[in-house]
């Protein structure tokens, strides 16, 4: 050794055994460390007051080397405590499911059970060499404590989503040392963002992300000199600028997703002036323009996110192009438009790029493929259109591609086989033809493939059970055919989810086949499954989701099926023709969030059911008896159902149970049922329904007053009853979120309430079939749905989405055109009006008129007198008009021809005359539909020239088209007076004895018209 170095090293071991005099005393000095005993005694403090539901401090306990504890870390030469990780979170191990859905449901279930509570004690003062400290993803309640500012060895203070509220304290101020801190997903009160941060200019990490601060950024945040990770993102907040920024030269990451920029037009001009920036992501921070610059200055940028702001700027500027060394670029969610691609062929280093949901409508340009380094590539939702070229085989560096919801069209390359590391494959939701590659079985690193909404037509290739690692598989609604046998799974192992409903595709595997995998999704709707129940279903001991509507299947549910899934959360075995009784088996599926077992052949009492469930459809079965057993089981406990559908069976009795424990149903559906007696006022206790169908019962009685306490109905069915009464003014008044009001075939007597003119939502009205008299009420005008393109119920209580299917929510019957059809899917666009056979007297209200959007109009088999309105041909959404059987006068209103969607028309059995106006859809009409009346032309066969009947030439002359147009009125006129002149004169030049008499009676009508004027 250096002579000059042994002072040095002498020197060095004697301050080693003066820190640690056992430091040589043996080999394995980690073993010889343990903790300080006035830091175990202030960790045991710290314990008593928190709360641990699962144990999780069990080993904080005793005289135990506390540096041994769960999530404490010594130094390993001092011995002192130096880190906390008290963080709830799951560890990565194989008892959680890699599922990302699954994942999610299992680490909150687990969050829940495992969250620290209670209170933080100031016994962490003794914690003097403290410099770490995590509790995120907790359940703390109260404000965060002020003694957490005299902890002044922390570097790194993590409170993320550890539930504080209340004001930050001015106290984390002082910690001096801090280099990271975390107050996000918090619950605080909306106060800004403390100013005395600024201050702390040791600062080299700040995360405020979704902390709940509001108002403007403090200014003084420019002083944080030494800031190298800033993350604002998530908190309402918002700047007038961001000079601030300025002050912050060494900073390298600047996160502030969310936080409103909309008045920081200087956004891009600060962010240029910070040269050791790496990483910008400015997320869905309302930015409106990308301001042009000649030049940028952060070249080093490495990560630039701007997606999710929908500029005004229909191009992306160049400056973005000349970022040569980013390797992260999202821009998606954005109004870029127009042409094609920009040219980004000179950022070879890019390794992600995500252009998806923006509106660029061209081809793929050629230079993208060149693009080798290309890890991750995302063109999702735009109106991308061609086919994709050959060349996709050069993107030989891909991991994941994404080309879906685009107007692809063409087959799909077989190149694409020849990709090595490609995991995640999606080209739904395009027109792309032909049959599925069978190269895409080649793929043995591929983890997701989705073809899903193409048109692929042929079978499914036999190659692809050799995909060892997929794990999602969706080719759901093609055209599909063929025949699906084991072979196409034999090496699926890995596979979770199945979506392939919408195919014809035939599943033929022998009947004792036990598939390889086990899946957590599976839909085959619409496939040919065979008339038994598929026993390798029983073999999925993991099934969340299960689709196998309308496949075919004729036979009983096994037993085994109902006891074998504990996980099941949806079910859909709906359009079969599977019968039996259920045996109450429906109370083991305790689970299941989603029963649809509609249009089947179920039969005898209702099942009892968990209290878990969210829909129960039962629809279009064999279901008989009481339904009181039903709904009263388990009394005390609340049911969490929001839709049940019992329509279409067989059941009876009255319509009497627990109704006040069914506080959360939205959708209820008791129609087409044998029901007897009255509505049970309890049904009132439904505040939150929404839905309500008793449609075509043997109900009576006056509708109970306590429905006026449901509020939120936007659909209403009675129809087909045998209510009595008046129609309740009350609804009007309280209702106002009714769109469908159905009263149709009951008994209802009395005045069309004023009142329903205040449901402006209103689009369908039926009140036919009843004993309704006096006129219509001028104030109709006010159905503002019916008036405007608006819908109400579009999107709103229509569809309804469950575990990623749209499931028909609701249906009526309506009479439109002449007969009675069911509309279910189509219903939010449907605007009708209907209050044929009553009583009503009176004229057509003019009023009527001013609904524009309104397709149905139904009046007859009414008293009502006066004309049809003259400007009803305004109405010109009107696909079908009822005026028949009534005592209507006067002419039918030119204006009428000009209704081009009108297709069906009744005006028979009125007073009407005159002639009946020109065009292609009224000419176009039974003749049926104008007889009872003194009406002429065509499609009549009197063709105007009877005595007594007076043509109708209103409006009727062409208009003006520079003689290239006929006007048949003259044409008509002329050909009628030479008819005439021939019938009259032709005799009389061809027959002498016809002249001779004719000049005979002229002149004896002469003398006789001589006395006359001598009088």
């Amino acid at each position: 050794m250096d002579a000059s170095l042994r002072p040095v090293t002498f020197l060095f071991l004697v301050f080693l055994i003066i820190i640690h005099p056992n430091f040589f005393c043996n080999g394995d000095s980690q073993s010889q460390i343990r903790c300080i005993q006035t830091e175990r005694n202030a960790l045991l403090k710290f314990k008593q007051h928190l709360q641990d539901p699962s144990d999780r401090l069990a080993s904080w306990a005793g005289d135990g080397d506390c540096c041994q504890w769960m999530g404490v870390v010594c130094h390993n030469v001092t011995g002192h405590v130096h880190q906390l990780h008290l963080r709830s979170f799951p560890p990565i191990s194989d008892e959680f499911t890699t599922d990302e859905d699954q994942y999610e449901a299992q680490y909150e279930a687990y969050v829940r059970s495992s969250m620290f509570g209670g209170k933080l004690n100031p016994a962490l003062l003794d914690l003097k060499n403290l410099n770490y400290l995590d509790l995120s993803n907790n359940d703390f309640s109260g404000t965060i404590p002020k003694f957490l500012g005299s902890m002044e060895s922390l570097r790194y203070l993590n409170l993320s989503n550890a539930g504080f509220g209340g004001v930050i304290p001015h106290q984390l101020g002082n910690l001096s040392n801090l280099n990271y801190l975390d107050l996000s997903y918090n619950d605080f009160s909306g106060t800004q963002i403390p100013k005395f941060l600024g201050s702390m200019e040791s600062l080299r990490y700040l995360n405020l992300y979704d902390a709940g601060f509001g108002g403007v950024i403090p200014h003084q945040l420019g002083n944080l000199s030494n800031l190298q990770y800033l993350n604002l993102g998530d908190n309402g907040l918002y700047v007038n600028n961001l000079q601030w920024l300025s002050g912050l030269p060494l900073l390298q990451h600047l996160d502030m997703s969310s936080v409103n920029l909309s008045e920081a037009s200087d956004w891009l001009q600060v962010t240029n002036k910070l040269p050791s920036l790496l990483e910008l992501r400015l997320l869905g921070c309302e930015l409106r323009f990308i301001p042009p610059t000649p030049s940028v200055n952060f070249s080093s940028l490495t990560t630039l996110d701007l997606s999710g702001n929908r500029f005004e700027n229909t191009l992306i500027l160049s400056w973005i192009v000349g970022l040569r060394n980013l390797v992260f670029l999202d821009l998606s969610g954005n109004s870029f438009q127009g042409g094609p691609i920009p040219v980004l062929q000179n950022m070879t280093s890019l390794r992600h790029l995500d252009l998806s949901e923006n509106n660029f409508n061209h081809s793929i340009p050629n230079w993208l493929y060149s693009f080798s380094r290309l890890e991750f590539l995302n063109l999702r939702s735009n109106n991308l259109q061609g086919t994709i070229s050959s060349a996709i085989a050069n993107l030989t560096s891909a991991i994941s591609i994404d080309f879906s919801s685009n107007e692809f069209s063409g087959c799909l390359r077989a190149e694409l086989g020849q990709f090595k590391n490609l995991a995640e494959l999606s080209f739904s939701n395009n027109s792309i033809s032909g049959p599925i590659p069978v190269s895409l079985g080649n793929i043995s690193s591929l983890r997701l493939l989705d073809l899903s909404h193409n048109q692929f037509n042929g079978t499914l290739p036999q190659n692809f059970g050799q995909l060892s690692k997929l794990n999602f598989l969706h080719i759901e609604s093609n055209m599909l055919k063929g025949v699906v046998s084991e072979v196409h799974f034999s090496n699926l192992t890995r596979l979770s989810k199945l979506y392939a409903f919408g195919n014809q595709l035939t599943l033929k595997v022998s009947h004792d086949w036990i598939p390889p995998f086990q899946l957590q999704e599976l839909s085959l709707g619409s496939w040919t499954l065979g008339s038994n129940f598929p026993p390798w279903l029983c073999s999925q001991r993991h099934l969340q989701y299960l689709d196998i509507s309308n496949t075919g299947v004729s036979d009983m549910v096994p037993p085994s099926f109902w006891k074998l899934n504990s996980q099941l959360r949806f079910l859909n075995l709906s359009h079969n023709l599977i019968h039996g009784e259920i045996e109450n088996s429906l109370t083991i599926l305790s689970t299941l969030a989603v029963i649809d077992l509609s249009s089947n052949h179920f039969k005898g009492p209702l099942p009892y059911m968990s209290s878990d469930v969210s829909v129960l459809d039962l629809y279009n079965n064999s279901f008989s008896g009481s339904i009181s057993h039903f709904l009263c089981y388990k009394m005390n406990q609340t049911k969490y159902v929001e839709l049940l559908n019992l329509g279409k069976n067989l059941l009876s009795g009255k319509i009497h149970g627990c109704w006040t424990k069914w506080q959360y149903l939205e959708t209820l559906n008791l129609g087409n049922n044998n029901f007897t007696s009255n509505i049970p006022a309890s049904i009132g206790s439904l505040t939150r329904i929404k839905s309500l169908h008793l449609h075509n019962n043997t109900l009576s009685g006056k509708l109970p007053l306590s429905l006026k306490n449901c509020e939120k109905l936007v659909i209403i069915d009675l129809s087909e009853n045998e209510f009595v009464g008046s129609v309740p003014s009350w609804i009007g008044h309280r209702l106002l979120s009714l769109a469908i009001l159905n009263l149709r075939s009951n008994n209802f007597h009395g005045h069309i309430p004023i009142e329903l003119c205040a449901l402006t939502s209103l689009q369908i009205l039926d009140l036919s079939h009843n004993k309704l008299s006096g006129s219509i009420p001028r104030c109709v005008k006010n159905f503002t749905a019916m008036a405007t393109k608006n819908n109400p119920i579009s999107n709103f209580y229509i569809l309804g989405s469950y575990y990623g299917e749209y499931i028909p929510l609701e249906s009526t019957l309506l009479v439109i055109k002449g007969t009675v059809n069911k509309y279910s899917t189509i219903l939010h666009l449907v605007k009708s009006i209907d209050f044929s056979k009553n009583s009503l007297s009176g004229e057509i209200p003019k009023e009527v008129t001013s609904l524009q959007e309104l397709q149905s109009l139904n009046l007859s088999y009414n008293l009502l007198i006066g004309s049809i309105p003259g400007n009803i041909g305004t109405m010109g959404s009107l696909e079908s008009i009822d005026f028949s059987v009534n005592q209507l006068s006067g002419q039918i209103p030119s204006s009428m021809s000009s209704l081009t969607f009108l297709n069906h028309l009744n005006l028979s059995n009125n007073n009407l005359t005159g002639k009946i106006p020109l065009s292609t859809q009224l000419q176009s009409l039974n003749a049926s539909n104008f007889i009872g009346n003194k009406l002429c032309g065509p499609p009549l066969t009197d063709n105007c020239t009877v005595n007594g009947v007076k043509p109708n030439n209103e409006n009727i002359g062409s208009k003006d088209t520079g003689g290239l147009e006929v006007d048949w009125f003259y044409v008509s006129m002329a050909l009628g007076f030479v008819v005439g002149f021939w019938g009259v004169c032709g005799p009389l030049l061809l027959n002498k004895q016809w002249r001779i008499m004719y000049f005979q009676f002229l002149d004896h009508m002469g003398y006789k018209l001589k006395g006359v004027l001598s009088l």
